[in-house]
């Protein structure tokens, strides 16, 4: 998030703690520069996830310089009314690092673990047909790996189709009460797996789960934007996306149980693979109802907590609120359940400078997808048996997990946003070379194996990208559908991945897909510096404009401007 600051005037700093203001009406007439409360200073946050939290002075004030600090710019800038958190707003507040801190763990433990069981649901329910194919999956329903390529595609087409409804579905209703219902229903559909007889209802499968599943992650995305600042939302995607490869690990062990139930009352195992884990899911989706609040100041509830006060006291929603705010006006642009109309869809869907992410989005993962997803296939080809196969996935589950936390902590750390991206098309070049230069017939299995995993362990630049999105955005509007249309484009991608890995290259071991994929990951690492160019060159263009305007110039600008979001003068690209 980068709106800049109207005025160069230095503002009353305190290192120390001091007495917290009382709640005042910040009225541009009666206050002056000269009455702010005291701001603090950044700290120094550890450089990555293994390292332990730096030291630092938890009395020392935490509210940082913001647009807010000016009256005559804060008048701008001003939640509007209906914004359902206006009532904990409070330009004055002021709180401590050890208050902050504090309360970020509360939030953790409360709203980000939560999301992360959600998102460990989904994994297991669109991820578990790859254990399902150990199991003689293709064979007992008379299809092969055509029909399981277009299984694939019809599950990310519907996924992708629903992306968009659903995120406006969502923020009309609200997430804590679409995505609950998401989860119940699509638990039903995953369970149903258990009575397949056919590709028909094979596929019909696949589309019901694309559609009652798509949009679940931009709408998570949004609303832990409601609880979080910029840096602080792309590290805890790293550990949400980290939820996902938990989820690997556990679908491969919980395999290793459910596929051994081969003959219990004369089923297949793969068929109480699905029902087994689609019941979990369901439990899960049941408790989302009662464990998902509407927003920061919206937690009490019966199950939430006491009286009115429910999961956050008075003094904690005020820092929760003010803390996010100061460093991003446009979170008050919209009510948590108000409607994006057709205008503002369209408005959203031609903002053209988010473009650049969306077409990462569209190939960044391409090179890596179709090996994943036929790895335990290709491990069965290779001599593996069903169950060595499943646990020969969980290595570079564990390597992928700790190569995104790296990249996630380190983008944020060197603000870097496409350096550090674009190390995962870095990280694949040799790999995926040895798989074009290399006889695989003639190659030793393990091998094969131990370059497979180490291509798999990519730091995956996907929560960067994600909250990038959300930065760029500058709206409650363009983030809502700039989410779900980047979400589509990944979704685009697998289809797109789906379909390399043909059953006539299977004999050599996928030879031609590994050519295609070798050359699309080229193409990304110019992509990725394309992206960079343009958002420096936004940037530039922007500082000139609004260097050679005066202060009042500047302040007429805010007071009349008809620019909104990213396009604001006063607004820079995060790269």
């Amino acid at each position: 998030m980068a709106t800049v600051l109207t005025r160069g005037k230095a503002l009353p700093r305190a290192t120390a703690h001091g007495s917290d203001s009382e709640k005042k009406d910040f009225d541009a007439s009666s206050t002056s520069v000269a009455s702010i409360p005291p701001l603090g200073e950044p700290i120094e946050r550890k450089k990555h996830f293994w390292e332990r939290s730096k030291p630092y002075d938890s009395e020392a004030i935490a509210t940082l310089p913001s647009v807010f600090d000016d009256p005559e710019t804060a008048e701008k800038y001003q939640p509007p009314a209906e914004w359902e958190n206006a009532h904990r707003f409070d330009p004055l507040a002021r709180w401590t690092w050890g208050e902050e801190n504090k309360l970020i763990r509360k939030i953790d433990w409360r709203i980000m673990v939560w999301a992360c069981i959600m998102f460990m649901a989904l994994e297991l329910d669109r991820a578990n047909i790859g254990q399902a194919l150990t199991d003689n999956f293709l064979p007992e329903l008379k299809m092969n790996t055509n029909d399981y390529n277009l299984g694939n595609t019809v599950f990310k087409l519907s996924f992708l189709c629903a992306e968009l409804p659903s995120q406006l579905v969502s923020k009309w209703v609200g997430p804590d009460r679409w995505i609950p219902t998401q989860m119940v229903l699509w638990s039903i559909v995953a369970s149903a797996q258990f009575w397949l007889s056919g590709r028909t209802s094979f596929l019909v499968c696949r589309a019901l789960l694309g559609m009652l599943q798509g949009g679940f992650i931009p709408d998570i995305i949004l609303y832990l934007s409601y609880f979080y600042k910029h840096a602080e939302l792309t590290i805890r995607l790293g550990y949400f996306w980290t939820a996902m490869s938990i989820a690997d690990i556990l679908s491969a062990l919980l395999a290793q149980g459910l596929l051994r139930m081969r003959g219990v009352e004369g089923h297949a195992g793969w068929r109480w693979l699905f029902l087994i884990e689609g019941l979990l899911t369901l439990i899960i989706g049941i408790m989302a109802f009662l464990l998902m609040p509407a927003g920061p100041c919206q937690t009490a509830s019966w199950f939430r907590g006491k009286g009115k006060e429910g999961w956050f006291n008075e003094r904690e929603e005020v820092i929760m609120v003010n803390r996010v705010l100061r460093e991003d006006p446009s979170k008050s642009d919209m009510h948590n359940r108000e409607r994006i109309t057709v205008g503002l869809l369209w408005k959203s869907l031609k903002d053209y400078d988010l473009w650049p992410l969306y077409a990462l989005g569209l190939v960044f993962q391409i090179p890596f997808v179709p090996v994943g997803q036929y790895l335990t296939l290709s491990l069965r080809g290779l001599g593996f048996d069903t169950f060595q196969a499943n646990l020969l996935t969980i290595p570079y589950t564990v390597g992928h997990m700790i190569t995104m936390l790296a990249v996630a902590y380190a983008a944020e750390k060197f603000s870097n946003l496409t350096a550090l991206s674009v190390t995962s098309q870095i990280w694949g070049l040799p790999f995926l070379i040895f798989f074009n230069v290399a006889d695989l017939a003639n190659t030793n299995r393990w091998v094969i194996y131990a370059v497979t995993t180490l291509l798999l362990s990519f730091p995956n630049p996907h929560p960067i990208q994600v909250a990038w999105n959300s930065r760029n955005a500058n709206s409650v509007r363009s983030r809502t559908i700039s989410a779900a249309v980047y979400n589509m484009a990944v979704q685009t991608s697998g289809i797109i991945s789906s379909n390399i890995y043909r059953e006539d290259d299977r004999a050599s071991l996928y030879k031609r897909g590994n050519r295609q994929l070798l050359a699309i990951l080229c193409m990304n690492i110019v992509v990725y510096a394309l992206v960079k160019v343009y958002y420096v060159w936004k940037n530039k263009s922007r500082d000139k404009k609004w260097a050679a305007m005066t202060e009042e110039q500047r302040l007429d600008y805010l007071a009349t401007t008809k620019d909104e979001g990213n396009k604001r003068l006063d607004f820079r690209f995060e790269h």
